[in-house]
C-alpha cells in the first residue's frame, strides 16, 4: 500500500484576538477563522493526503478543539496539542482526551521570558519524562538564539522521540549581514541532530526571513542553504515536511512553500527517502503507520 503523503505541521483556529496575542502589526491575513475546509483543498493541489494539527495558542481548550476537529475529518491525521506538563493532575488531564489522534504536545517555549529556567524546572521536566514514557512525541519550539539552552533537556530527554520545529527558527534576516547567525545556528542544529532521537520538521522558514518587504530570490537561496544543512545533520531518515500553514501564508503561498522542498528533495534524496520527506518520518515518529 502506498504510504499517506502527510504535511506534519499546520494550524487551525477561529480567531478571537485574546486568544492569539502573537497575531500582530501586519499579520490580517492570520487575524479571522482558519478551518480545515480552507486548507483541504491546498493539501489536494499539492498531492497531500492529510495533515497534523498543532497547537497555536497555550490552554486545554485548544486540545479540546483541535481532536474535535480531527475525530470527525480522516484528513487530520493527527493532534500536537497543549498541556500544562508540570500539572500534578498531568496524566488525568491527558487521560481525559483519550488516544485516539493525540500523537504529543507543544509549549511555545520561544516565548519563555528564562528559557533556560523555564526547561530545568523539575515539574516540567516529570511531565515530559511521562509523556515519553506513554508514547507521546515532544515538539520543541525554540528560535535560534535559544537552541544552546536546550541542548541538555532535549540529551535528556531520550526515551522517546522529540520533534524540532521549524530547524530551530534560523534568523534568515540575518544571513549575510551577520556571519555568526548562520554559523551559531549550523552548530547548535548538529549537536541536537547528534541525538538519534531528534527529528526535525523542514518548516517555517519563509517566515523567517524578512517577510513583511517581500521574498526575494536571496531570501529562497538562503532556505535552500538551511535545507542542506538539515539534511546534512538529520539524513534524510529523520526530516518531515511541514507547511506551517496558514502562517507561512504572510511570506509565500502553500503550493510556493511546497514546491521549495519537492524541488529541493528531487535533487537531493532518491525516491524512498523523498517518501520518507513527505510522510514517512511523520509516520514513524509520531505512530501513525
Amino acid at each position: 500500500m502506498k504510504p499517506p503523503r502527510i504535511d506534519a505541521h499546520q494550524h487551525f483556529w477561529r480567531y478571537r484576538p485574546e486568544d492569539y496575542p502573537w497575531i500582530g502589526r501586519g499579520m490580517d491575513l492570520l487575524a479571522c477563522d482558519r478551518m480545515p475546509g480552507q486548507l483541504h483543498p491546498v493539501l489536494a493541489s499539492e498531492g497531500l493526503d492529510a495533515s497534523i494539527a498543532v497547537q497555536a495558542r497555550a490552554g486545554r481548550e485548544e486540545t479540546g478543539f483541535l481532536l474535535e476537529l480531527a475525530r470527525h475529518d480522516r484528513r487530520i491525521a493527527g493532534v500536537v496539542g497543549w498541556e500544562d506538563l508540570s500539572s500534578p493532575h498531568l496524566a488525568a488531564n491527558v487521560a481525559h482526551w483519550g488516544r485516539e489522534k493525540l500523537l504529543g504536545f507543544r509549549h511555545q517555549i520561544q516565548d519563555e521570558s528564562d528559557v533556560g529556567t523555564f526547561i530545568e524546572a523539575p515539574a516540567f521536566n516529570a511531565g515530559v519524562a511521562w509523556l515519553q514514557q506513554q508514547g507521546y512525541v515532544y515538539d520543541v519550539l525554540v528560535y535560534a538564539r535559544q537552541m544552546a539552552e536546550i541542548q541538555a533537556f532535549c540529551a535528556r530527554h531520550d526515551r522517546h522521540w522529540l520533534v524540532l520545529d521549524h530547524l530551530g527558527k534560523p534568523a534568515l534576516t540575518e544571513f549575510g549581514r551577520n556571519d555568526a547567525a548562520p554559523a551559531d545556528w549550523k552548530h547548535e542544529l548538529r549537536k541536537l541532530a547528534a541525538l538519534p532521537h531528534v527529528a526535525c520538521k523542514l518548516s517555517g522558514l519563509v517566515t523567517e526571513a524578512d517577510w513583511l518587504r517581500g521574498l526575494r530570490q536571496k531570501d529562497f537561496d538562503n532556505l535552500l542553504v538551511c535545507l542542506d544543512v538539515a539534511l546534512e545533520a538529520f539524513g534524510p531518515q529523520r526530516l518531515m515536511f511541514g507547511s506551517d500553514w496558514p502562517v507561512c501564508l504572510l511570506a509565500a503561498s502553500y503550493a510556493k512553500v511546497a514546491g521549495v522542498v519537492r524541488e529541493w528533495g528531487a535533487t537531493r534524496l532518491s525516491a524512498t527517502e523523498q517518501t520518507q520527506l513527505w510522510g514517512g518520518t511523520a509516520a514513524r515518529c509520531y505512530g501513525l503507520a
